[in-house]
């Protein structure tokens, strides 16, 4: 029977370009968005567009080099949280993290939810561990009465992300918002 082949190492000048590639990419979607001219990271991380097209044949597959790090940590800080908190608590400030991650990634909340909604292989992993930890989160509250029983995991990360994409350009209201969702969470 025949084995998939190993992905040989990559050379040392090759991961310097790769790493510096995914540094710089992270400056120029926090300054312009995840719709800047890929030209532009080539550019300013002094390769040629064709050393980044090689390592990043496609833009979704930059963002999701640049991003996976973040969403694996927003996943991991749910475990973090369930560990300190009372679970409602736990619940709570983590969709607070959520809608502040959104916030902060300038237009990227969207194209992420896209990506992970298309299955994309970039994000499959971000996107299990995101599902489970707010499973994790879910059904803890649930347990301990502080929200309703109807609740699913994926309803949370929607309005989260709603929040998020509809309070970017009004940062302000995405407390208030939070608060009515989850006023809404609580059992009747």
């Amino acid at each position: 029977m025949g084995s998939t082949p190993t992905p040989r190492p990559m050379r040392a000048d090759a991961r310097r370009n790769y790493e510096r590639i995914v540094e710089v990419a992270r400056e120029v979607f926090r300054e312009h968005g995840p719709e800047a001219p890929l030209d532009d990271v080539a550019r300013r991380a002094c390769v040629g567009p064709g050393t980044l097209y090689r390592h990043f044949p496609n833009r979704e597959e930059l963002i999701a080099a640049v991003y996976r790090a973040d969403l694996e940590a927003l996943a991991d800080q749910a475990y973090d949280l369930a560990e300190r908190l009372e679970p409602g608590e736990a619940l709570t400030e983590w969709l607070r993290v959520q809608v502040g991650f959104a916030l902060h990634k300038r237009g990227l909340a969207a194209k992420l939810k896209a990506a992970m909604d298309r299955d994309a292989e970039g994000f499959a992993l971000c996107k299990t561990k995101l599902n489970e930890a707010a499973a994790t989160l879910v059904k803890a509250a649930q347990d301990a009465g502080a929200i309703r029983q109807d609740v699913r995991p994926r309803d949370l990360q929607l309005m989260a992300h709603g929040i998020g994409v509809a309070t970017e350009a009004t940062p302000d209201a995405a407390e208030r918002l939070l608060t009515v969702m989850l006023d809404g969470l609580r059992p009747q």
